[in-house]
């Protein structure tokens, strides 16, 4: 299975700073950040849409933001 936004990037896994009550969730390839040092994120409820690529750095400022505002 392939996208159209780039190479398939293995297992999507649920952010754990994800709502348990399915509405704001994000989803990551932490198999292809471990391959590439890409981490990729996708809105979990438009897995086909578009997702962001970001540097370790920039997953960092999101995780913190995430914790900040959770």
């Amino acid at each position: 299975m392939s996208s159209t936004h780039g190479p398939w990037p293995g297992q999507w896994v649920k952010s754990t700073y994800s709502g348990g009550e399915g509405g704001q969730c994000i989803e990551w390839a932490p198999q292809h950040a471990a391959a590439t040092g890409e981490f990729l994120v996708r809105d979990s409820k438009d897995p086909h849409g578009p997702h962001l690529n970001l540097t370790s750095e920039g997953f960092a400022g999101l995780v913190a933001f995430a914790k900040s505002h959770g």
